[in-house]
């Protein structure tokens, strides 16, 4: 297990030195079906690079993926720093590819893993099955020791039981990480505590061989730079750290597509976003109020819940390699199954035989057949109207027919999601922007625009690498928490006030030593809270974090629980449950270079052709122009029906629709009026 003085020496080596000068940047974000590259020079220059995804071994497609940023001008040598986004660890905990795990817990604890938390996922099923065990019985030792519910020691912990316990733990599983859960999650409730513990162990091998592998293949590749890691929270640390915080990757891609929209955003003055993800196996929305992703303290992934700061993400199996299929009433369904990167749909040539919803666009003409692809794909339409015919005949429909009922499905999926972090919340979606990216995103924003009666749609310069220009936006970030489970009072002031001054302190002096400017440094502060005798909580921001601000933390949580809950007692004792602090390190970041100016009307070479294609929901095909976005300059006009390709994503603009495009290249969706 690599110690914390050997941790903190290479990163001040690399980091401080590394961090900051000319140069490039480059972030690889691995997705399920694509891995995407981008690099932004120190003077605007963008260099960009997509390639399929390699799930047998990512790292591979890491290689390609910055092997192509090379072929394209980025000299090895020349990168400063290193982002990555990566899906190993949510890969090894939904397909069962952690490591073995022998748990030591407080005699009386054996069998936490086992009861959990006590509640049915279906409470009226009789034949549900048994979640699967974390770690399995035979793997968890007792030890003899016991403390009080006031800490008080009842049963002493001695030198003859620690070396009993950690003989046989070494006969089970020697040589390996140790991963102690008071450093992992210092917070109640014993079950997901030690499922997090558990889940860290089982996920350190799995990521700190693979990083460990990465940073290999990226010095062989001529990239001397620090490599720095998304993390479920929208911010990224170094790799050096990551193994021993492995739980906290575990929704590492996604949340970095969060981190560029609110960088996007911030860029234009919104703070009301919602940005949409839709990749090759799913779709992924986040709803953000006042230009602040938001963070939960506690992430759930299948059965297993984790103790970690993770942006609130809802996920659909809504991608655009999700399988369209017909049930036993039969109904037409989308996903959550998906062709994935392989084989693919069936339109990529590469085996896929059912339809997907990639396969309907090519059948209807939205996304054109003879278009350029990432990787030099090229679309086999015999083989889509093929995989779509099969689909439409279970449901008496011709290709054509079936086809747009696909994309209309999958639109009603993607409109619930968004529906689910706005309307259901009490927000209204018409004072916020979609950003829509991933590779399928922008296809289906303008539905989505009519649909769910959004303010307005942005597309980004590189939508289909949105999640890659996501990290390059992010900055470093540490969280720490402590439970405390105390009355809000106000001799309790003086030693919660103090906890978050030390932890601060020790927070940011790691930053400072990873390699951060002083200034550049924020503190973010919050108290989880309820009323006494509640079983949940209430996440509250504490600012200034003075005595002042803590006295008016009461406060701020009966208003806040009056606006979730829609009441609140003023008479009720406040419990503050539990202490949370991130600090937020800033990373520098160039501003890419401005697209030439233009008029209303695109440059003629800008229209590429006329193709013919049934918009979503009409009946019949009509001739819509394709444009070459990276022909686009800024001011163009584009009034729909209208269709817009680049080498990462397609853009479908809808009649009675118009796109424009703006100086930092970005296109704006949205109705004519």
């Amino acid at each position: 297990m690599t110690g914390p003085s050997a941790r903190t020496g290479r990163a001040a080596r690399t980091g401080r030195a590394s961090l900051h000068g000319p140069g490039w940047i480059v972030a690889v974000d691995t997705g399920g079906t694509y891995t995407d590259a981008i690099a932004v020079s120190s003077d605007g220059l963008i260099k960009v690079a997509k390639v399929p995804s390699t799930p047998a071994d990512p790292g591979l497609a890491f290689v390609r993926a910055v092997t192509g940023l090379a072929a394209a001008g980025v000299v090895p040598g020349d990168v400063r720093m290193l982002f990555h986004g990566t899906t190993i660890a949510t890969n090894a905990l939904l397909t069962g590819g952690l490591a073995r795990v022998v748990l030591a817990t407080t005699e009386g604890f054996r069998d936490v893993l086992g009861y959990r938390d006590g509640t049915r996922p279906a409470v009226y099923d009789l034949e549900q099955p048994r979640p699967r065990e974390l770690v399995p019985r035979r793997d968890r030792i007792e030890v003899a020791e016991r403390l009080s519910g006031r800490g008080e020691v009842l049963t002493p912990l001695t030198e003859e039981e620690i070396d009993r316990v950690v003989a046989e733990m070494a006969k089970r599983l020697p040589e390996v990480p140790v991963t102690v859960s008071s450093a992992v999650a210092r917070e109640f409730r014993e079950y997901p505590r030690t499922a997090t513990a558990a889940l860290n162990a089982g996920l350190r091998p799995v990521v700190g061989s693979y990083l460990a592998q990465l940073r290999s293949r990226a010095a062989r590749l001529g990239v001397d730079a620090p490599l720095l890691i998304m993390q479920s929270s929208g911010g990224c640390l170094p790799a050096e750290r990551a193994d021993a915080e492995a739980h906290r990757l575990v929704l590492s891609g996604p949340a970095a597509g969060v981190a560029g929209a609110v960088a996007l955003g911030a860029g234009y003055g919104l703070r009301r976003l919602v940005s949409l993800d839709m990749g090759g196996t799913s779709l992924d929305v986040c709803l953000i109020r006042d230009g602040v992703p938001p963070v939960t303290p506690t992430q759930s992934v299948g059965d297993d819940p984790i103790l970690c700061p993770s942006v609130d993400i809802v996920t659909a199996g809504a991608g655009g390699g999700s399988i369209a299929w017909v049930d036993r009433a039969g109904r037409l369904r989308i996903g959550p199954q998906s062709a994935g990167a392989a084989p693919g749909p069936a339109a990529f040539g590469r085996g896929g035989d059912r339809s997907t919803v990639t396969d309907a666009h090519v059948v209807t003409g939205t996304l054109p057949a003879d278009v350029q692809l990432a990787g030099g794909l090229a679309l086999d339409t015999g083989a889509a109207r093929r995989a779509v015919a099969e689909t439409g005949g279970q449901l008496g429909l011709g290709a054509e027919d079936a086809a747009d009922g696909i994309v209309l499905v999958a639109v009603a999926q993607m409109t619930a999601a968004l529906r689910r972090v706005s309307v259901e919340r009490g927000i209204d979606p018409r004072e916020y922007t979609l950003v829509a990216f991933g590779g399928a995103g922008p296809l289906h924003a303008g539905l989505l625009l009519r649909e769910a009666g959004l303010g307005g749609v942005l597309v980004p310069r590189y939508p289909g690498l949105f999640a890659a220009a996501g990290l390059v936006s992010a900055d470093l970030r540490i969280d720490e928490s402590s439970t405390v489970l105390r009355v809000l009072e106000p001799a309790l002031l003086p030693e919660l006030a103090s906890w978050y001054r030390h932890a601060a302190a020790r927070l940011t002096g790691q930053l400072r030593r990873d390699g951060i400017r002083a200034g550049q440094i924020r503190v973010l502060a919050s108290a989880d809270c309820r009323f006494v005798g509640q079983g949940y909580e209430l996440n509250i921001a504490v600012a200034p974090v003075t005595r002042r601000g803590l006295a008016s933390l009461a406060t701020r949580f009966r208003a806040r629980h009056l606006q979730t809950y829609g009441h609140s007692d003023a008479a009720q004792q406040v419990e503050v449950v539990t202490l949370r602090l991130a600090a937020v390190g800033a990373l520098p970041r160039p501003e890419p270079a401005a697209l030439p100016r233009g008029g209303a009307a695109p440059p003629p070479q800008a229209q590429t052709g006329r193709v013919r294609a049934r918009m979503p929901g009409e009946r019949a095909p009509r001739t819509v122009p394709l444009y070459d976005r990276d022909a686009l300059l800024a001011g163009n006009r584009l009034p729909g029906p209208a269709i817009v390709h680049q080498l990462d994503a397609t853009t479908l603009v809808l009649a009675g629709q118009r796109a424009r495009i703006d100086p930092r290249g970005s296109l704006w969706l949205e109705e004519a009026r």
